[in-house]
């Protein structure tokens, strides 16, 4: 440490300074980020309880109001169409005003609606229209969720900590899939498919209420409208050059990959619980429901440790991550091809938890990498992403509905997920860079 300061102190002591007092600021500010960590995570949690509300409950919905599959498809994908259109200006937004006010605001939003839900399902006679339109404000309300993270986590987190940190509060996708899947599937036999929306939305609320009052201060949470309008409009005098910057392979590479890894989990999230049902139809719901998302969070949290480990190690960053994603996309795709082959529960059990589990690995690949190339606007850039990965996830729910419906085989549904997720992975392998392409000098690496 003294040999430090001899050193360096002819070269510069403000920039020695600087150096210093962010290292201790980032002491005393870390217990904190440790507890932003827990609660992020119990977010993403929650939002995917919320999420895969519809999808639990699809078989009773679909007696209950006899909807066939095709009409079931529409209602699944419905979510997509929503969740598409809020993904580029929640990540703008969040760049601007902070991730932390936008994720807030969306998770009360969807708390509210999906407690209502069931409630109003019994004022109105038409269901499919009111379903449909249910799921479609809900993917407008939680299309902002994932692209403010991004925004939040690539100015407060070091990229040789983005993996871990990413791939931890991603495993509340997968948390929250098992505790819906779990909790959910009993919900839903002892008193029906109502009290799994009621469940869902009263602990989201519950989660804002804690949030707000345990981590944020009142002058936080309170957003100005012209600080908001701010943040809705793009600055001509912005110093990320967008024409520039979609130029350029890489931020194409990423965004292919993330679209097509995003459109593919969509499709298994949507209709693994009704090809469990209706293959193994003596089957506990609350198996495979449970036991795939449960093998998928050690498997997320694994991938993020070895990737920074990997890197601190000295290995270059893009190829970690791009080792990582033909683990998430490649090695998935193959159990996912396997499953629609076997006839025997406990395999299908196994091969759902291994592609669910593998595809996990993304977190420590695209996820991140939008991060290693765009810092500056790695929200609107995730956001991007994101809604070409909602708009191929319409897409592919609703055609793996029509492929069951015409066919009458779940073959070509794995067959779908299989294809798109190659087409992604060999963009990402001939094109991916973890080089920074933005041009933001302001940003700083906390």
């Amino acid at each position: 440490m003294e040999s430090y300061f001899v050193l360096n102190l002819p070269l510069g002591y403000s920039k020695l300074r600087r150096v210093l007092t962010s290292s201790i600021q980032n002491r005393r500010h870390q217990p904190e980020s440790r507890v932003w960590t827990v609660m992020l995570l119990l977010g993403t949690c929650l939002l995917y309880c919320a999420r895969v509300t519809v999808p639990i409950c699809a078989v009773a919905l679909s007696t209950h109001f006899d909807w066939d599959k095709k009409q079931s498809g529409i209602v699944l994908s419905s979510f997509f169409w929503g969740y598409c259109l809020t993904q580029i200006i929640g990540g703008h937004i969040s760049d601007q005003i902070g991730g932390e006010k936008v994720l807030l605001l969306s998770a009360s939003a969807w708390g509210f609606l999906t407690v209502l839900t069931p409630l109003l399902t019994h004022v109105t006679s038409a269901h499919l229209v009111f379903m449909t339109s249910s799921r479609f404000l809900m993917g407008l309300l939680q299309g902002v969720y994932f692209p403010s993270l991004a925004s939040l986590l690539s100015q407060k987190v070091r990229e040789s900590e983005r993996a871990f940190t990413y791939s931890t509060v991603g495993t509340g996708s997968q948390f929250g899939t098992l505790v819906i899947g779990g909790a959910g599937s009993l919900l839903l036999d002892w008193y029906g498919w109502e009290s799994v929306f009621y469940f869902s939305g009263l602990l989201t609320l519950l989660w804002v209420y804690c949030t707000c009052k345990y981590l944020l201060s009142e002058s936080e949470l309170i957003i100005p409208v012209d600080y908001l309008m701010r943040g809705l409009s793009i600055s001509k005098q912005t110093k990320v050059p967008w024409k520039q910057l979609f130029k350029k392979a890489p931020i194409w590479a990423v965004i292919i990959a993330q679209l097509s890894t995003a459109s593919t989990f969509f499709t298994l999230l949507s209709w693994l619980p009704t090809f469990f049902k209706e293959t193994f139809p003596e089957s506990k719901g609350w198996v495979f429901n449970v036991v795939p998302w449960l093998v998928a969070i050690p498997t997320s949290l694994f991938s993020g440790f070895l990737s920074d480990h990997l890197i601190n190690q000295g290995y270059k960053t893009i190829t970690i991550r791009k080792f990582m994603q033909v683990i998430g996309s490649g090695a998935s795709s193959i159990f996912a091809l396997c499953l629609g082959q076997t006839s025997s529960f406990c395999k299908a059990i196994v091969f759902a938890s291994a592609s669910v589990g593998l595809q996990t690995f993304n977190h420590s690949g695209i996820s991140v990498n939008v991060q290693d190339l765009a810092p500056s606007c790695a929200g609107l850039l995730f956001g991007v992403g994101n809604t070409g990965g909602a708009l191929l996830g319409v897409i592919c729910v609703y055609l793996a509905g029509y492929l069951i419906e015409t066919t009458g085989s779940w073959i070509s549904v794995f067959n779908l997920v299989a294809a798109v997720n190659s087409i992604g992975l060999c963009a990402f392998l001939m094109f991916g860079e973890a080089q920074r392409v933005d041009t933001d000098s302001a940003y700083m690496d906390l």
